[in-house]
């Protein structure tokens, strides 16, 4: 038996709103049903992708005049003029910082810079940088979407928000249910090299030159950078 698949025991006549139990079953039932249905249609992708997407993931507090604004910026700026389009969670800080270095790079670009939001009631609006936006209600499918949508991610500091979405994607590659996409971490967050140096990871390709408040590579993981 397939434990993955959810199993039904309900009867295909009429159910009457009176039966709690047969209601419940049914409701659970057809959620799980759902889950397949996403399930099946994420395994679906594209034979070429039109373009090479890169997700930067940071903090959403970090101000403008912060020199790690101006690094992550100038990272987003040196990928754009290498082609690639750039993903975020489409909010302040150095979300705003990627962004805004896909207008600097190209300020005619209409689809490069993407923001993909979670609904939030103390940030209603979206950076001022982004051209191509998305909006979720819940963070899990914001994430979902960030995975299918992305070539490679970068992390960059952040906070529990940044840590969560790290570990999602390492979990992810982890375990194979991810495959392909470079994971890199940049900057002073508190990673533990050593620890992610252990990770069975493959090393994949190179980014590009990054600035110099970053260092590179650790062997034996997916463009794992650390200072």
């Amino acid at each position: 038996m397939n434990e993955d698949k959810p199993q039904t025991n309900l009867s295909q006549g009429p159910i009457s709103l009176h039966d709690e139990r047969e209601v419940l079953d049914l409701v659970g039932n057809s959620i799980m049903n759902l889950w397949e249905v996403v399930n099946n249609l994420t395994r679906l992708r594209p034979t070429q992708r039109e373009r090479y997407r890169v997700t930067i993931f940071g903090s959403a507090r970090i101000p403008r005049d912060h020199w790690v604004y101006a690094a992550v910026r100038d990272l987003a700026e040196e990928l754009t003029r290498l082609g690639c389009d750039i993903v975020t969670g489409g909010g302040p800080g150095l979300m705003a910082a990627a962004n805004e270095g896909v207008k600097r790079a190209d300020p005619t670009a209409l689809e490069r810079s993407v923001g993909i939001r979670v609904d939030l009631p103390f940030e209603q609006d979206g950076n001022a940088f982004i051209t191509q936006a998305y909006e979720h209600r819940t963070f899990f499918t914001r994430l979902q979407q960030l995975v299918l949508m992305s070539d490679v991610f970068v992390v960059v500091p952040g906070g529990i928000g940044t840590v969560l979405e790290a570990m999602m994607i390492w979990q992810l590659l982890q375990v194979r249910h991810l495959q392909g996409p470079p994971l890199g971490l940049a900057g002073k967050m508190g990673w533990n090299c050593q620890t992610l140096a252990s990770h069975p990871g493959r090393v994949g390709g190179s980014l590009t030159q990054l600035p110099p408040h970053f260092s590179v590579v650790l062997p034996g993981v997916s463009l794992v950078m650390c200072s």
